[in-house]
């Protein structure tokens, strides 16, 4: 039986919210929003303060499309508050959500579950600077629950590696170390229970980050990403196995570089990833001709299958 819009009721899209990544769910929301009415559903853009529990109830809100990225929308967070009054969400769970958030609890799972990650260390202060440095230059520091690439650099020296710590322990008390991977890196956005075609993204920046992922025209993005069919669809069920692996569902995307061998090193699992017109999930459904609006109409779905 084919869905309504009706089927939906009143659909609240969470934007914006206080992370450091406020700019970019106020402009994924407002994508998101569009493509709903686009396609007739009753929805309105909620940006959420303390009452937010409060406002969806006595606004008699079904269900809710969250479009949060960061601390407090993609770590389980507003997941957990919404279980308990007993609204509908798109995407992750409680669990899914807070590990997917956490990079480095991600990295000890996949590694107890014997999936291919780089080699890293985490410092918590200044006496565990030695730790990083054993890994051996060059290193890419990011805080351990970021996302937007917010706070990450690599760096190739003693000095340069006390910087960045310093910086991204502005963000977080854990700070993620890994060794570099000089190689092409990949994003396979799941969509259900499929993996779209995977992107492979190239910048001329040292790595892939916020302004390469936002700001610059200067990023390109490969879809089809120029590997054979057969490694494709490897690279898709590692992907797919990284992404259930931590209890995510619904919808998101991994990331993963292949090192100069050709092996693969999972990054990391984002369960509210970016929806705007610089963003890879819309990219990645493009290339299996689903628009926009048909893509946030499948998003919102998932909320009927979970709850």
């Amino acid at each position: 039986m084919s869905v309504t819009a009706a089927d939906f009721g009143k659909v609240a899209v969470l934007l914006g919210g206080q992370s450091a990544e406020r700019e970019v769910s106020l402009k994924s929301g407002q994508a998101v929003l569009d493509g709903l009415l686009n396609r007739g559903v009753d929805a309105h853009p909620v940006d959420p303060g303390a009452d937010l529990l409060t406002v969806l109830q006595a606004e008699q809100f079904d269900r809710v499309f969250i479009v949060l990225h960061g601390r407090g929308g993609e770590d389980g967070v507003i997941q957990g508050a919404l279980e308990s009054v007993g609204l509908p969400y798109t995407g992750s769970g409680v669990q899914g959500s807070a590990l997917g958030m956490d990079k480095l609890r991600c990295k000890w799972l996949w590694c107890g579950l014997g999936l291919p990650t780089a080699p890293f260390a985490v410092l918590r202060s200044d006496a565990d600077l030695p730790l990083a440095e054993e890994l051996g230059f060059p290193l890419m520091v990011k805080p351990v629950r970021e996302g937007s690439s917010i706070g990450m650099a690599r760096v190739d020296d003693s000095e340069a590696l006390l910087v960045a710590w310093r910086e991204a322990s502005k963000y977080d008390s854990e700070v993620l170390v890994e060794q570099w991977i000089d190689g092409p890196e990949y994003t396979a956005t799941v969509l259900g229970d499929e993996v779209l075609p995977l992107i492979r993204l190239e910048t001329p920046n040292t790595f892939y980050d916020y302004e390469a992922k936002y700001l610059n025209e200067t990023t390109s993005y490969h879809c089809p990403c120029g590997l054979s069919e057969a490694r494709e669809h490897e690279l898709q069920a590692l992907a797919l196995q990284a992404f259930r692996s931590v209890g995510a569902s619904g919808w998101g995307r991994v990331d993963l570089m292949l090192d100069q061998q050709g092996n693969p090193n999972l990054l990391e699992v984002n369960t509210v990833p970016g929806m705007t017109d610089h963003s890879l999930v819309p990219m990645a459904a493009r290339a299996m001709d689903i628009d926009f609006d048909e893509l946030v109409w499948k998003i919102l779905e998932t909320s009927l299958e979970i709850n």
